[in-house]
């Protein structure tokens, strides 16, 4: 004799979870690691940040700035004049990270006379941003010539600035810079945009 159910049953058929729902499920699981790896890449290449310490880099970067870095660019090409670099002085890993301007490129010959700039016999030029005569032509005094990625770099500020002309930091090695300094935002000046 057989009993009729009359209400609820507790009685389910199994649901069978189908092969192109796995493959569906796995396609979204390696696209969001794919993209979470992606995004890791690019922010430990093209998001680092650092504060700017000094006025050195006046009127382009003011004292408290934060400094946004392509840390990617200088792995595939070089550093060109004109170029706003991050670098740290001799490699000294204790030391700040110094901002500065690319002036001068390996091959080059740099010497610093009656305060001006000179980079292989012809004067800077500075285009609309004029910088101040330097007081003070440090190891570009006499001719330097640079080497083999050697680079030679000063601060916009020229006169308050610590950069190439200093026997402390001197040229700057290719393999201590940091990456190429591309955008900045508050501080002092409360500035932001594009570093040119």
């Amino acid at each position: 004799m057989s009993r009729k159910h009359n209400g609820l049953s507790f009685y389910h058929k199994r649901k069978r979870i189908s092969s192109s729902l796995i493959r569906e499920i796995l396609s979204w699981v390696f696209g969001i690691f794919v993209t979470v790896f992606i995004a890791c890449v690019a922010v430990y290449f093209a998001g680092m940040t650092i504060s700017m310490i000094g006025a050195s880099m006046d009127p382009t970067i003011a004292n408290g700035e934060k400094v946004y870095i392509n840390r990617l660019v200088y792995l595939i090409s070089s550093p060109k004049e004109g170029d706003v670099i991050v670098f740290l002085p001799n490699g000294n890993e204790k030391s700040h990270y110094y901002v500065k301007r690319v002036v001068a490129t390996p091959g080059d010959t740099v010497q610093i006379i009656d305060g001006r700039l000179y980079v292989n016999g012809e004067m800077e030029q500075t285009g609309p941003v004029v910088f101040d005569k330097m007081a003070d032509p440090g190891i570009a005094q006499n001719p330097l010539v640079l080497k083999t990625d050697e680079y030679f770099v000063l601060g916009d500020n020229r006169n308050h600035s610590e950069d190439s002309r200093a026997a402390n930091i001197g040229t700057v090695q290719k393999q201590d810079i940091l990456g190429k300094a591309w955008f900045h935002s508050g501080g002092d000046g409360n500035g932001i945009g594009l570093i040119r």
